[in-house]
């Protein structure tokens, strides 16, 4: 297996990019699909590409990422204004910024929002237009016509952002340059609707930020560092473990645990790998003291730590004077772990809509599978709400896909079990961690552990030990019941995917926007029909020739569509989880 490159700046590939002509910027995309299929091989902190028999194309990643233009050196007779090394660093993941994860000082981190100005200074203002500018220019090709060059102009206005101290910008901008390379790449961890939300969190920043003032525009400067603060002593209790696989090319696994009060805190370690990193996270020592216990271990055991620092998310810092021992653990039916299934449904759901922790404390009984898709997903009963519980990962390499089929099998079985809200017009969670369905006390991490036919109730245990059928059901038997908002939301989706072109085909979306009023969503039909005739809106100069294209008006009735969406989605799916 060839090694994998090592993530690469943002700034980095827009240098490339934008130092090559306008001729080598069209075959930039042909390039990128050449050098992917040409043998690479590592050498400490080198990754060197053969682009041919006789030359050699390097990139220097001392830190495990990198960080100038000078270290990615071709040899090729056009280097250093060649094509190779645009189309190298175009090829890698991007890097994540080298201060989002340093540790700060928690009275710094108070002086520095203390000192932040109460509007938008000029440079932001202007930094956060680039931003939207490139991002439109995104959402008006599609993923199908947003190649290296239009991503490099996003990384560009990501860079530009962060300097300007818009770290949310920067940061969401960069996430969906990497989706936009998974779609590209058929990447089976890519999934439309995350691109989606990404384009519309850049575009909903970028319109806000310039008349926002206080805490909104703290919130959507965002901050570039995790500051974190002292929390004495903590007595915690392992939860679960999970993998973590970026497409960003980021892996490792992250344990979840809890105090005597019910909040949460994790231990990680994720650093730049694949999926054979996430699975050894797990057995790797958790860097807090002197502590010998590894990831799956203190899942299911506890800890005791003095001079904790702790971040807003709850992660666990891991400085010098952090001192941390093993200590017993419980189970899930005792305290005080125990409290966080008894919390009501709704009231989680509520909570992790409001933006919140997104982790569910579940009892379920499992009634079999759904074949949606994206694959088939668990049918479980929760409390009176039909649920369905999917994959958090589709990697091979993690367990996720073949746990929830055997699950499946399963039908009748009470679990408890922990899971992430995908937010949904539908009840609707990944699957992280269960109860074993037949030896008690025993837990399971859905993406780490593999369940046998064996561990199957013996109810469900088909003739020669193979997994038997479960009833299936229709990803569109409660469809009719759905308010149809899908009738736009397909629309929003359809722009992220076919970009401008596909809406602005000739077609009668009168019949969507009657059934939307039918429906009572009177302004889902105005959106509708605003967001077709922006992506037609072509006006004519006077020899009768097409001129540019609005990309502000069309980003900002994609923007509206999106929006209206994603908030009668929130109001759909807190409804649905109601009994």
């Amino acid at each position: 297996m060839s090694p994998q490159l090592p993530p690469v700046a943002p700034a980095v590939t827009a240098e490339l990019v934008a130092a090559l002509s306008p001729r080598l910027r069209k075959r930039l995309d042909s390039g990128i699909a050449k050098l992917a299929d040409r043998p690479m091989v590592r050498d400490g902190a080198v990754v060197r590409i053969a682009v041919d028999d006789e030359t050699d194309l390097e990139l220097h990643a001392p830190d495990g990422a990198v960080r100038g233009a000078d270290a990615v050196r071709c040899g090729c007779l056009l280097a250093p204004d060649c094509l190779h090394r645009a189309a190298a660093a175009s090829l890698a993941p991007v890097a994540e910024d080298t201060d989002s994860a340093a540790p700060q000082d928690h009275a710094a981190a108070e002086e520095d929002r203390a000192q932040a100005p109460e509007t938008a200074t000029p440079e932001q203002r202007a930094a956060v237009r680039t931003v939207q500018l490139a991002t439109s220019a995104v959402l008006e090709a599609g993923t199908d016509g947003a190649g290296a060059v239009l991503q490099a102009e996003l990384l560009r206005a990501a860079h530009t952002a962060r300097l300007a101290g818009l770290h949310r910008a920067a940061a969401t901008a960069v996430s969906v340059v990497t989706a936009l390379r998974a779609a590209r790449a058929a990447d089976p961890a890519y999934h439309l609707t995350d691109l989606a939300a990404g384009l519309y969190d850049v575009l909903s920043v970028a319109h806000r930020l310039p008349s926002a003032s206080g805490g909104e525009l703290t919130a959507l400067r965002g901050t570039a560092r995790q500051p974190y603060r002292p929390d004495g002593s903590l007595r915690l209790y392992g939860l679960f473990s999970e993998p973590v696989l970026t497409a960003s090319g980021y892996a490792g696994t992250v344990t979840w645990t809890a105090d005597a009060e019910g909040r949460l805190y994790q231990v990680s370690d994720v650093a730049p790998g694949s999926a054979g990193r996430a699975v050894g996270a797990a057995d790797r020592t958790v860097r807090i003291g002197d502590t010998a216990l590894t990831h799956r271990e203190l899942a299911r055991a506890g800890l005791a730590v003095s001079g904790a620092t702790v971040s807003p998310t709850g992660r666990l810092g891991a400085g010098a004077g952090v001192r941390a021992v093993r200590a017993p653990g419980v189970g899930w039916h005792e305290e005080p772990v125990a409290r966080l299934w008894a919390e009501p449904v709704p009231d989680q759901i509520a909570r992790a809509l409001a933006g919140g922790r997104d982790l569910l404390f579940l009892d379920v009984t499992l009634t079999g599978t759904a074949a949606e898709a994206a694959g088939d997903c668990l049918l479980a009963d929760c409390a009176g709400v039909p649920l369905r519980l999917t994959a958090a990962h589709d990697d091979p390499a993690l367990p996720h896909r073949d746990n929830l089929r055997l699950l499946s099998a399963a039908r009748g079985t009470r679990l408890r079990v922990v899971a992430r809200l995908t937010p949904a017009p539908h009840p609707r969670a990944q699957l992280l961690a269960a109860e074993h369905p037949t030896r008690a006390d025993t837990r399971l991490d859905i993406g780490l552990d593999r369940l046998q036919g064996a561990d199957l109730p013996t109810t469900a245990a088909a003739p020669s030990g193979s997994v038997p059928v479960p009833v299936l059901v229709s990803a569109s038997a409660s469809a009719s019941d759905e308010a149809p908002i899908h009738l736009l939301r397909r629309r929003v989706h359809q722009t992220v995917s076919g970009g401008r072109p596909v809406l602005a085909l000739p077609g009668d979306t009168r019949a969507d926007a009657r059934h939307l009023r039918r429906s009572g969503l009177a302004t889902a039909a105005e959106l509708l029909t605003d967001l077709h005739s922006a992506a037609a809106d072509r006006a004519h100069d006077v020899f009768g020739r097409l001129r540019p294209t609005d990309p502000d008006r069309f980003a900002r009735a994609w923007l509206a569509a999106a929006h209206y969406t994603s908030e009668l989605d929130r109001t759909l799916c807190l409804a649905a989880w109601t009994p």
